[in-house]
């Protein structure tokens, strides 16, 4: 077979080898404690990296000529808040409607009593925690989200960028993207606890929207760094703060989290708001540069 006529299928079909064998190994787990879930969980995020070094070999190229240019502060920060402000937009609009509640006392005396702060208001709790874990938890977060962001920005979104345009990009990544999950939102226990597939439909539209995000940071940076901040501090503010933090009812699971409605619907307004600026960008089309704002009215 020659590999370089199918960079992607190759690539994609080691991604697949790679996250069948922690697929199983996660469905069979039969008590995802602290160990197992930190293993099982930086093994299926480091299966795109590991489809994309083998893929590089047989493709003969180096993984140096990925796109590992640094980026700015200035850069950097505009990864990292991007998801911190849709966070912030999802969880005042579940609190708003009563969908969960402001805030979770459980949770915050926990943290109080494991950091030694249980002399200090509650409001000023949830500030020191934000503050530390939105710094100290990105180096974690940012450890898994780059397992996964070397594959699906690192590889596969430059190649898709040869033959698509921004729109078919976006669409194209963020529906492997999805589809990736599924075998861990079906079979396993990655979910908010409603249908299954009320849960694939919220997270697909999700994680399809963040993709235009993605895209439209990498074709300006042209780092693969923008889609790891971007990727770890969603993670970081979404699963590790804001949901925490929120007081769930019975109506919670379908709107809070990754597998909620709000999340969804705020995802598509942002997705719209970068795919109407993406005549902006610099973008691969059939390997050569071509301003996207000079074919698209």
């Amino acid at each position: 077979m020659k590999f370089n006529k199918y960079p992607v299928l190759l690539y994609l079909l080691l991604t697949l080898v790679f996250s069948t064998v922690i697929w199983i190994m996660t469905v069979h787990a039969t008590d995802k404690g602290p160990i197992a879930g930190r293993l099982l969980g930086y093994g299926i995020m480091w299966a795109p990296a590991l489809a994309t070094v083998v893929s590089c070999i047989l493709l003969k190229r180096k993984i140096s000529d990925l796109a590992w240019k640094w980026l700015t502060v200035k850069q950097f920060l505009a990864c990292y808040f991007i998801p911190f402000l849709y966070s912030l937009i999802v969880y005042l609009v579940i609190w708003s409607f009563g969908w969960g509640g402001f805030y979770n006392k459980t949770f915050i005396s926990g943290i109080a009593h494991e950091m030694g702060w249980t002399g200090l208001p509650d409001f000023l709790v949830m500030v020191l925690f934000l503050a530390l874990y939105g710094v100290i938890g990105m180096f974690a977060s940012i450890s898994t989200a780059l397992g996964e962001e070397i594959g699906w920005r690192g590889f596969l979104l430059p190649e898709l960028s040869k033959k698509m345009s921004f729109t078919g990009v976006s669409l194209t990544t963020g529906a492997i993207w999805a589809i990736w999950h599924f075998p861990l939102i079906i079979f396993s226990d990655y979910n908010n606890g409603t249908s299954i597939w009320f849960g694939l439909i919220c997270f697909s539209v999700s994680i399809v929207s963040a993709c235009f995000i993605d895209t439209w940071y990498y074709m300006k940076f042209k780092s693969l760094w923008t889609g790891v901040i971007l990727h770890a501090s969603h993670n970081l503010f979404i699963q590790g703060f804001f949901t925490p933090i929120t007081a769930q009812n019975k109506l919670s699971p379908r709107y809070i989290g990754e597998f909620g409605i709000v999340l969804s619907v705020t995802s598509v307004i942002f997705a719209i708001y970068f795919w109407r600026r993406r005549g902006e960008l610099n973008c691969l089309a059939s390997g050569q540069q071509i301003q996207l704002k000079e074919i698209i009215p």
